[in-house]
């Protein structure tokens, strides 16, 4: 049997089976059981003729038994007319009465249907039989016979192609509730882990089973919730005791030790920084009319930055449109995003070059950096948490391109690297232009 993916096509596959079956059966059925009246009526027809014979046999003044045939019966059961016969036999088989002569030839036996009756005549049983030639039988019946099974087909068509455009109406009807659960199943991610699936309007055989899902969801919601309480309430933990070890390293004497101190206070501080980015974009959900301009978050990201940039000799600049540009989104958020880009930029550039942030008319930010590149084997890893190419280097945890794949998957974004022909890597942040409702709206 052929297997279908789709529920609608199995069910409706099936169903065509069995109405082409009955479909065929029926008319077959019908012509059978009309075809068995026939044969019953005629059978009471020849019994009634036989009866009707019946009446007409008497005791003659001679005392043998005569046979007193109207006109009309002997124009019927004449040889002329050939459509209907008689023989009378005695109580010894003996034929007294026929309406064929001895020497006339017999239709054959498959074209003959008669029926025979016993009448009591002067104390003598006498068996009457009485035939017809149905290759002569009624035009008629012959006719409906004959064009039963054709005009049936015909009808019998259009009856089942209707009932198979009502079936795909009403599958589709019946499976609409699953294809708008699996609508809501597409929204569920680590972002949105609070969507459930409707069971309203489902089948009572798929309720369980969509049921048992949102139990599933609860489950892994509850999951979820433990682990971001946990980073947050670990990063939470670590920040105090890193603010009173970073105070008291700062009342010893200035040195090589201490100074190697700070920096290890500060890529702890960043790394619990960037653990509570995470744990709040994990728990972030944005409101659909939010808007930010993009072009006033880069400047921001820049002003910002370009501090830590001047003290490693090198230099950020912001380019691009002048104007407004309205995204879809948390201003916050996404300034996070862009920080961590540029600040990732700025560590890997060559000395004394320049990290371009260039900010396009549709809702785009690319950051440009003139230092080693990207690997392409690396290219689809440097998003994953923790992940860091050079693991000689103690200056990252391998966070801050994570905390850009997390704002762009909260704001249905996209992200994409690219390798410079001159050398240097590309990062491309696309938003969604807010428009012209949520712009006034803001």
């Amino acid at each position: 049997m052929f297997r279908f993916a789709s529920l609608t096509s199995r069910i409706v596959f099936l169903h065509i089976v069995a109405v082409t079956i009955a479909a065929v059966f029926l008319p077959l059925s019908l012509l059978w059981l009309l075809n068995s009246e026939i044969d019953q009526l005629h059978r009471e027809a020849m019994r009634d003729q036989a009866d009707v014979l019946g009446e007409k046999l008497a005791i003659g003044p001679d005392g043998k038994v005569v046979l007193n045939l109207p006109e009309s019966l002997k124009d019927l059961y004449s040889e002329a007319y050939g459509r209907y016969r008689y023989d009378i036999y005695d109580a010894d088989g003996h034929v007294l009465f026929s309406s064929h002569s001895p020497g006339t030839k017999q239709a054959p036996s498959d074209t003959i249907a008669g029926a025979s009756v016993t009448r009591d005549v002067g104390g003598d049983a006498m068996r009457i039989h009485v035939a017809e030639d149905l290759s002569h039988r009624d035009v008629i019946t012959d006719d409906i016979v004959a064009n039963f099974f054709r005009r049936v087909g015909w009808i019998t068509i259009p009856v089942l192609l209707l009932l198979l455009a009502t079936d795909i109406v009403i599958f589709r009807r019946a499976v609409a509730p699953l294809l708008r659960a699996s609508e809501e199943a597409r929204n569920i991610g680590p972002a949105r882990t609070g969507i459930r699936l409707p069971t309203a309007g489902l089948p009572s055989e798929i309720v369980p089973l969509v049921t048992a899902v949102n139990q599933a969801f609860d489950r892994l919601e509850d999951g979820y919730r433990v682990q971001r309480q946990f980073t947050a309430d670990a990063a939470h933990q670590l920040r105090t005791p890193l603010a009173i070890l970073r105070t008291r390293i700062e009342t010893l004497d200035r040195g090589k030790g201490s100074e190697a101190l700070h920096a290890d206070i500060e890529s702890m501080s960043r790394i619990v920084n960037q653990l509570l980015e995470i744990a709040e974009l994990d728990t972030l959900v944005l409101d659909p009319g939010e808007t930010a301009d993009l072009r006033a978050v880069c400047a921001e990201v820049v002003g910002s930055i370009a501090p830590y940039a001047l003290a490693r000799q090198k230099d950020i600049a912001l380019r691009g449109t002048e104007e407004p540009v309205r995204v879809r989104g948390n201003a916050e958020m996404l300034q996070r995003a862009i920080f961590n880009l540029a600040e990732n930029a700025i560590k890997y550039t060559a000395d004394d070059t320049s990290v371009d942030v260039e900010v396009r008319e549709d809702g785009s930010v690319r950051v440009r950096d003139c230092g080693p590149g990207i690997p392409v084997a690396e290219q689809s890893l440097i998003f994953q948490r923790f992940w860091r190419g050079d693991r000689r280097r103690t200056d990252g945890a391998g966070l801050g391109l994570s905390i850009v794949q997390g704002v762009v998957d909260d704001h249905a974004a996209t992200v994409a690297v690219e390798n410079l022909p001159k050398g240097g890597a590309q990062f491309t942040l696309s938003f969604h232009l807010a428009g012209a409702e949520p712009a006034a709206a803001s």
